[in-house]
């Protein structure tokens, strides 16, 4: 017993080792000092957007993406691996049924015996002698390592790496559907501003008209605003094709074929959000899946390390079998005569010519090198995202309102210029400077407020929201 344990002691002292560097979890107690006991990732999408079209249509994006669909698949994939992985230290045990036949040779020891020694009195041998088996096996590798077990646990946190990737996915697939949604109430936005603005530089141009008849204006007048309207105009095909164009994407994130999308886009510059509450940083910790998916594989990547290791250790097998058995199935249920059985207790250390387990070793080793990296790279990916998209925000929000304080001014202008210009008290070059200013200044105004909405939605998915 002694010889046996130092023994043990050296061939553990073989076992190659690797260092891991510590994963760091200091994360930063405050945004830039702002301090928020709430955490709007923890309201469900369905409370946090309140458009019933946009809730509509990320039911059916749930329900229908193909992307999302693929990672059901490997989730599935991975439960089974679980499964597999757990049946490896159970016992097994095997129905094993049989039949063989064999001739010896004559001038072999088998065969002599055979000629020599006779099955009953005056029967020999049958040539050639049958042989039927029936009858269980028993085998059990007894885990003293915890190498099966170990290796169990890796699979099952692959399993919930695999559910957090799927939550990630559906973050984002949330947060993207709301984004081409919003695009497109911005687009159509964008189509009334302008029809609104021809309709104007239409009024502009009869009035142009009216004073060219009277000689009061040039053909030159007339047509510089006939130019205006049609450059116009012809924004409003290339806005048509953005629409389908986003419309189609929309669908194909929704994982239907084209077809038009309902919303009430006319309040899309009225839209409205409550506060967004960034809360704690380390509470990415918790909601974010992409950092859960990131420390689930650093968990399967360290017992893969201790699955490995345990290899160089000696294995520890039980074996038994237990069946009846003869030269004729007449005779299988001849008892005890037919029983038979049979018992072993095996260790096998693998001693030479173990390259393939040290670079097993190497390799779980690296990959859990890899997955510390790419933890500590996720942490500080997702602490970065929040603080920019909070800082977007409030900036956004700082220029729309600079915004909305020149679209007001400039549209005042338009019915002034327009005013002025029926009494000749301005030119046209007037008139048209302002509309095209007031024109370009609104259309400002709704890509402002649809890059507010958006960094609304990025900073939603960046605290983890949506997957609830």
């Amino acid at each position: 017993m002694r010889f046996f344990i130092i023994f043990l002691l050296l061939l553990y002292s073989c076992v190659p080792s690797v260092q891991v560097r510590k994963v760091n979890r200091n994360v930063p107690s405050t945004y830039d000092g702002i301090a928020d006991s709430v955490n709007s990732a923890e309201m469900p999408w369905r409370f946090f957007f309140k458009d019933p079209h946009l809730v509509a249509l990320i039911d059916t994006a749930l329900q229908n993406n193909q992307e999302l669909n693929i990672v059901l698949t490997e989730i599935e994939i991975a439960r089974n691996e679980v499964r597999e992985r757990k049946a490896e230290y159970l016992p097994f045990l095997h129905f094993a049924p049989g039949v063989g036949a064999e001739k010896p040779g004559e001038y072999t020891r088998e065969g002599a015996v055979e000629h020599s020694l006779e099955i009953a009195p005056g029967q020999p041998f049958p040539e050639p002698l049958s042989d039927f088996f029936i009858g269980v096996q028993f085998s059990w590798e007894i885990d003293i390592w915890k190498k099966l077990r170990n290796a169990r646990k890796a699979a099952l946190y692959r399993y919930l790496a695999t559910i957090e990737g799927k939550n990630f996915l559906v973050t984002q697939l949330v947060a993207e559907v709301a984004k081409t949604y919003y695009e497109l109430m911005a687009l159509k936005n964008k189509i009334t501003v302008i029809n609104r603005m021809i309709t104007l530089q239409q009024n502009a141009l009869n009035i142009i008209k009216v004073q060219k008849r009277a000689a009061r204006a040039t053909e030159l007048a007339v047509k510089r605003f006939e130019a205006e309207v049609a450059k116009n105009k012809a924004r409003l095909y290339l806005l048509q094709q953005q629409i389908i164009e986003t419309e189609n994407r929309l669908n194909f994130l929704l994982g239907r074929y084209p077809q038009p999308i309902a919303q009430d886009y006319e309040h899309f510059m009225e839209l409205e959000w409550d506060s967004v509450h960034i809360g704690a940083p380390w509470e990415l910790l918790r909601n974010r899946p992409d950092v859960r998916r990131a420390e689930q594989q650093l968990q399967a990547a360290k017992l893969e390390v201790k699955s490995a290791r345990a290899a160089f250790y000696p294995t520890l097998g039980l074996f038994a079998t237990l069946a009846t058995q003869a030269f004729a199935p007449l005779y299988l249920i001849e008892f005890p005569a037919s029983l038979a059985y049979g018992f072993a207790l095996e260790s096998l250390t693998p001693l030479l010519n173990r390259n393939a387990l040290k670079a097993r070793y190497f390799m779980a080793a690296a990959k859990q090198q890899r997955a510390v990296i790419q933890y500590e790279q996720t942490l500080l990916k997702a602490y970065i995202e929040v603080f920019n998209q909070w800082k977007r925000i409030q900036n956004i929000r700082n220029s729309y309102l600079q915004k909305q304080q020149q679209v007001n001014a400039l549209n005042r202008s338009v019915r002034v210029v327009i005013n002025l210009f029926r009494y000749a008290r301005a030119d046209y070059l007037e008139v048209l400077l302002a509309q095209r200013e007031a024109l370009e200044a609104q259309i400002d105004l709704i890509e402002l407020k649809l890059a507010e909405t958006q960094a609304v939605v990025d900073l939603y998915r960046a605290l983890g929201g949506g997957w609830q």
